[in-house]
């Protein structure tokens, strides 16, 4: 009797003609449901392939976007100071952020590498180092965080006013950080054995808590407090942290690709050091992109509370949009991994083009929509005509960089997905470091160009990328990496 993921390539020598290829509606609803768990990504369609794994991710990335702009909707009700300390804090979050991708990417990589070798064992290892590693780090982050939140949005240009009225907003935010590694890092483990159905659901599930309680807690409606922009943190937080528990609770559950057992939970020094040289590079890597996000946002603190609203809300709608794109990239990410571990660098570089080419349609399509209609898009958070102004000129000037960077984010996770996070972290220090932030200076102080020059800078990073990207990627001494 053969095993279904034979059912799936092969032809029945019985039948006269060959199984028909399941459709792309077929395709879909799969990779909705999660109802090809044992298919194996490393034979067949590439195209299929990356379509089922790229499904769930990109839903499961919107979702996240969906924490993003759901926040800063209700929150620009209460006023631009309230919008500036979101902005604010969300830009120290990106510290954040960096180390739960970067572990994300050590995880992923990993993880993905250990099921294309057939080793389910060595990637349910690899989960739990990983997660008692974010748990660490985590723990360190949030008590820094609560400790120093008023500090730190003074670091970071804050007004006197915004930092009486955001200070709990931050402290909330920064000490719930173990709910965004975690949830980034056990989906990302999910993403790297192929269950990307479960990542998911894990995102609708913490999203749906977020959208619920968050304009009851800001606002004080029915029984709830009225805690104002605190109660988006508040709200985040508990979606999060339900989401990241459920996340685990199915890690536990048999039938899955990977599952965790008594015996793997178990503290492992060697593979532990192992994953953490992996990701290490992968944080550094992710924290010199976000880390720009600062020196950009620090630069923009000088035009005023205005313009640093505007750059806020225009912000949101772009990761709405790069986030789902950012799992068509995951998908890519995976289909590396599993291919490497499999003995298929060909297979790995034909997974990277075909994934760059679906994100380029779906990145170019959104972005041009953004083109046309960005002030009627802004206009849906603000109606201050001059936040409104800057929001507009930012997501405008931005999406014209889109079709760019779908390449670029294509290709950077494919390096990560290989195990190859040093290429990818020396293109960002020459990207971001040295070119994006000197540039938006140079744009926007010594020219004159204000938060304009800012944006213009960005876009022009994506595009330098995206190209710098390309050109190492077809060298391919990403495919020699081990790990």
């Amino acid at each position: 009797m053969p095993d279904s993921t034979e059912t799936l390539h092969a032809v029945d020598p019985a039948r006269p003609t060959p199984e028909p290829t399941p459709g792309v509606w077929t395709a879909l609803r799969d990779a909705v449901r999660g109802s090809h768990t044992n298919y194996n990504y490393t034979e067949g369609s590439v195209g299929r392939a990356i379509l089922l794994l790229s499904v769930p991710m990109v839903l499961e990335m919107l979702m996240e976007s969906v924490f993003a702009v759901v926040d800063v909707f209700f929150v620009a009700r209460l006023g631009s100071d309230a919008v500036a300390t979101v902005g604010l804090t969300e830009s120290m979050l990106t510290l954040v952020y960096a180390l739960a991708m970067g572990l994300s990417i050590g995880a992923t990589a990993m993880v993905a590498r250990r099921i294309g070798e057939g080793d389910r064992d060595g990637a349910a290892r690899a989960a739990v180092q990983a997660i008692i590693l974010g748990i660490i780090v985590a723990v360190l982050l949030g008590l820094a965080g609560v400790v120093l939140a008023p500090h730190l949005l003074a670091l970071m240009g804050a007004s006197p006013k915004v930092i009486e009225r955001g200070t709990n907003y931050t402290r909330v935010m920064l000490g719930g950080s173990m709910t965004i590694l975690l949830l980034f890092l056990i989906n990302a483990i999910f993403r790297g054995a192929g269950d990307a159905a479960i990542a998911m659901r894990v995102l609708w599930l913490a999203n749906l808590i977020n959208i619920v309680l968050g304009p009851c807690l800001i606002f004080g409606l029915g029984p709830f407090p009225e805690l104002g922009v605190a109660g988006a943190a508040t709200a985040t937080t508990i979606g999060r942290g339900t989401g990241a528990l459920y996340a685990f609770t199915r890690l536990l559950l048999p039938g899955g690709r990977i599952t965790l057992s008594r015996r793997h939970l178990r503290f492992e020094p060697a593979l532990l050091m192992r994953l953490l040289r992996l990701s290490a590079s992968g944080t550094f890597q992710v924290f010199i992109g976000m880390a720009s996000w600062i020196g950009l946002i620090r630069i923009l603190s000088s035009f005023g509370s205005d313009a640093l609203a505007g750059y806020t809300i225009g912000i949101r709608v772009i990761i709405f949009a790069l986030l789902p794109s950012w799992g068509m990239s995951n998908a890519a990410a995976t289909m590396v991994g599993q291919a490497l571990g499999a003995g298929k660098p060909e297979r790995a570089e034909r997974a990277v083009w075909i994934a760059g080419f679906y994100n380029m349609c779906f990145l170019g399509a959104v972005g041009l929509v953004f083109v046309i209609f960005a002030e009627r898009i802004t206009g849906l958070f603000t109606s201050d005509p001059t936040i409104l102004a800057y929001a507009t000129d930012c997501l405008r000037v931005v999406a014209c960089g889109f079709l760019f960077y779908a390449y670029g984010m294509v290709i950077t996770q494919s390096f990560n997905g290989a195990g190859d996070t040093f290429t990818p972290t020396v293109i960002n220090i020459f990207v971001f470091w040295l070119w994006e932030i000197p540039l938006a200076y140079v744009l926007a102080i010594h020219f004159g160009l204000g938060p304009h020059g800012v944006f213009l800078a960005m876009t022009i990073a994506f595009s330098t990328l995206a190209v710098v990207s390309a050109v190492i990627f077809r060298r391919g001494r990403w495919k020699k990496r081990a790990i």
